[in-house]
């Protein structure tokens, strides 16, 4: 079984674990990686209603907004649901899509 190796390519010894500031750097690149991610989804589709949203995703999407607010008004405060929903159909391209054909 391979040692395990920090973040500097040392190995660390037998049963040792990657160091806690090792660990929180790396959640910290991850948070980094999704506030991208939604600045590539408000960009692209930031002036998208939150009603036409609510008709893709449902009626409990980006609960508690009017159907007449943006998304890039309500984008950082989305529940993890709603934005793990945008983030999959983004990252599969299928957003722009399914907001072209929702029905008017």
């Amino acid at each position: 079984m391979p040692l395990p190796i920090n973040s500097f390519g040392s190995t660390l010894p037998p049963g040792a674990q990657t160091p806690l500031r090792e660990k929180h750097m790396k959640e910290h690149g991850l948070d980094s990686r999704h506030r991208d991610k939604d600045g590539a989804i408000s960009k692209k589709h930031g002036n998208t209603l939150v009603g036409t949203l609510r008709k893709i995703y449902g009626k409990g999407f980006a609960a508690g907004y009017p159907d007449t607010t943006e998304l890039n008004e309500v984008l950082q405060q989305l529940n993890e649901t709603s934005l793990s929903q945008l983030r999959r159909d983004h990252d599969t391209g299928h957003l722009g899509h399914k907001i072209d054909h929702v029905p008017k």
